[in-house]
């Protein structure tokens, strides 16, 4: 019995509609259902496939409430025996955040491959078609588990994956990582292995989502002041991430204020504003390696992990 592969519908440019056709800048993001994706696809007929809108939403105004709701979603889903996997349609602004989210949160045993487009529906040559066909054959691959991201024939592991470029097609890298592998005609060519961990669990992302853990990010550069963190701090805000120079070098009049908040018991996690690589050295924190908005993102588990005890 073939197992189903469910597809999870929040929104994103691959949702989106422009009125001209030949326009890929001006278009408003999620305006067609998982339905109607998964309908212009042809090639997909045929297959096991269960479709849920969980959002309708341009993922550059992703929130709290709805990565609740796509997590409770997907651990649903994953829970059930006829399901072999899951695809997440997404939009790119943010799609390595919630990534970095759900892996953290579920390190599931089945894939989960979040897949987006940086072409509107209604583009002369939209890219969300494929990606999507894509995206269900990794969700298909023997063995395949953990969250990963499909897009331009090339998949992304949620803990190295980076949007690096605004516009073009090939928006997404790895880094030094390198991808873990590419679809080629509905195949999978894996280099290397899947994403794994030990989950946090969904009880971590219960309860009241206003209440979650305030944390931002502030970025160290020529002439940088330290106002904004104290009015950060005055403000009640429960964690920040530095995006510091190089190699976690931090203006002198920013880390001031940084002390300040860290004598205040409020955690501050430094990573590198910088493309790509790692902070090298001693006493270089939990974030070394990550991006900022990873960073925040891990920042943000911590803090509710610590809450519940």
């Amino acid at each position: 019995m073939q197992s189903k592969i469910v597809i999870l519908g929040t929104g994103g440019t691959i949702a989106g509609t422009a009125a001209n056709p030949h326009d890929n800048v001006a278009y408003t993001a999620g305006q067609r259902s998982v339905a109607d994706l998964l309908a212009a696809v042809p090639a997909l007929a045929g297959l096991s496939l269960e479709a849920e809108q969980v959002a309708q939403l341009d993922s550059k105004d992703m929130d709290f409430a709805t990565w609740q709701r796509l997590a409770q979603s997907l651990g649903r889903h994953l829970a059930r025996s006829d399901v072999g996997g899951v695809v997440i349609t997404h939009g790119t602004d943010t799609l390595e955040e919630t990534a970095w989210l759900l892996q953290r949160v579920l390190a599931p045993s089945k894939p989960v491959v979040l897949v987006a487009a940086m072409r509107p529906s209604t583009a002369l040559a939209a890219d969300g078609p494929q990606n999507l066909l894509d995206a269900v054959a990794v969700a298909r691959a023997p063995g395949a588990r953990g969250v990963v991201v499909a897009l331009a024939g090339r998949v992304h592991a949620a803990g190295d994956v980076r949007k690096v470029r605004p516009y073009r097609l090939d928006a997404f890298d790895s880094g030094d990582a390198g991808v873990l592998g590419v679809v080629e005609e509905g195949h999978l060519r894996r280099f290397r292995d899947w994403p794994a961990g030990v989950p946090l669990g969904l009880a971590l992302l219960e309860g009241d989502v206003a209440r979650w853990p305030w944390v931002e990010i502030v970025t160290s550069h020529a002439g940088a002041r330290g106002d904004a963190v104290r009015a950060l701090c005055a403000a009640g805000v429960h964690g920040l991430v530095v995006a510091a120079t190089g190699n976690g070098t931090v203006h002198q009049s920013l880390q001031a204020a940084l002390d300040e908040a860290v004598a205040a018991a409020i955690p501050v996690w430094r990573c590198t504003r910088c493309a790509g690589g790692v902070l090298v050295g001693t006493d270089v924190g939990p974030a070394a390696a990550m991006s900022p908005w990873q960073a925040r993102v891990e920042l943000l588990l911590t803090l509710l992990a610590a809450r519940a005890g």
